[in-house]
């Protein structure tokens, strides 16, 4: 009988009604769109991590984790141990799904604009097979020509570096590097490919080249910087992590994914984005708790009324909190409702961050350029849930309030 009258209730004033379903309603959409570019965001930032630095667990040698900044090719992991037999072993743990060895190391520029730049050695053939390295298009993004080919004098760079220096395919690359022995490396690698990665840094400023090609002319024979391990699910980085690191031995570091500097920093941060959905409700609650009250000013007598029928405190107390609950119910559902197409839309286009913000707002954060929403019903429910029970909970006082008003006095009025 109470939730029946309370629900009658909510439609005596429809312009009532309509405010403070329309407060809930956008609070509760941008805590759902919100929530949806942030978990875009992060999701983006774990994927470059992955795909670019740390693939799910990364193995170095001590020396080399020490100078990392540097990228030191003196300091190979597993120094002396096969690189092949390390890989097989590794493979063999449970859950992993793939190993690569990398190789990463600074050149200086000649005749060009660019001055410096990284050499990337990898396979990318294989590495293809695992990794999108354009998180966009969800292809390796290659643009035109193609990748070095095993052992080939050739390289490939980014969209950005190529009109940025004016190279083209069928152009060298005059350059110099450091071998392991500390002696100057020239080389004049011939451009195969032009690719184009969401992510800045690596399409400004790298230059992939084969992985074998690389070793010999650094002179590490069969011996790699890095060795990166992709995992069945990215949960399964840590038990990997410790078998890893039994097989390596001491004197080298495995680092899992979610160790990253800037993932641990967002992490950190998680707390304050659930504040800034809370102020959002908050703001709405204040709106619904004021139109309660103005309600139960308005509507005095009918309290009075209610009293003398013989409802008690706690009936009267109900019929109101009902009457809030089904306003922030509908409220909630209507900015479920619109944050899930906005959001269920916006995952197909992704949002592209240097455009808006600029690229050096971003250049040493792993922060891809396309930033996809994440949809998913797990956040249009959670953002349902903190809109009913913020605004249920904000109403409860005035419905406490309006128990203690005496029939008596509240029919004079």
């Amino acid at each position: 009988m109470l939730i029946t009258i309370a629900f009658r209730n909510i439609f005596r004033n429809f312009r009532r009604t309509m405010f403070c379903v329309a407060a809930v309603g956008i609070a509760v959409f941008f805590i759902v769109f919100y929530s949806s570019l942030i978990d875009g965001m992060l999701k983006s930032m774990h994927e470059v991590v992955q795909v670019f630095e740390l693939g799910h667990v990364r193995a170095v040698s001590a020396r080399y984790e020490e100078e990392s900044e540097y990228s030191p090719v003196q300091y190979p992991v597993a120094e002396g141990q096969s690189l092949a037999a390390l890989r097989e072993r590794i493979r063999a743990i449970p859950g992993v799904k793939a190993v690569f060895p990398r190789i990463s190391a600074y050149a200086a520029l000649q005749e060009s604009v660019i001055k410096h730049a990284v050499l990337w050695g990898l396979d990318m053939a294989e590495e293809s097979k695992v990794n999108n390295f354009n998180l966009t298009g969800r292809n390796d993004g290659l643009l035109e020509g193609r990748y070095p080919g095993p052992d080939s004098n050739e390289c490939a760079i980014g969209l950005r570096f190529a009109e940025k220096s004016g190279l083209k395919i069928g152009d060298r690359i005059p350059l110099v590097t450091m071998s392991s022995q500390f002696s100057d490396r020239p080389w004049s690698p011939v451009v195969s490919g032009i690719f184009r990665f969401d992510y800045a840094k690596a399409d400004r400023e790298t230059i992939i080249v084969d992985l074998g090609r690389l070793q010999r002319l650094l002179v590490l024979e069969d011996a790699a910087q890095q060795l990166i391990v992709y995992a069945e699910s990215p949960a399964q980085s840590g038990s990997i992590a410790g078998e890893m690191e039994k097989i390596l031995g001491p004197g080298n570091v495995c680092a899992e994914w979610r160790d990253q500097y800037w993932i641990v920093m967002m992490n950190m941060y998680e707390p304050l984005f659930y504040l800034i959905y809370l102020i959002f409700l908050i703001v709405a609650c204040l709106l619904i708790v004021n139109t309660v009250t103005m309600i139960i000013h308005e509507r005095i007598k009918e309290i009075g009324m209610m009293g003398s029928l013989g409802m008690t405190r706690g009936e009267i107390v109900r019929v109101f909190f009902f009457e809030s609950l089904f306003l922030a119910m509908a409220g909630a559902s209507a900015g479920v409702v619109l944050g899930g197409l906005v959001t269920g839309i916006g995952q197909f286009f992704p949002l592209r961050w240097t455009a808006m913000a600029g690229e050096s707002t971003f250049a040493e954060m792993p922060a891809a350029n396309a930033i996809f929403f994440d949809f998913s019903f797990a956040s249009l429910f959670r953002g349902w849930i903190l809109g009913v029970m913020a605004a249920s909970l904000f109403t409860l006082f005035p419905s406490l309030k309006s128990a203690f008003v005496e029939p008596v006095e509240a029919l004079r009025r």
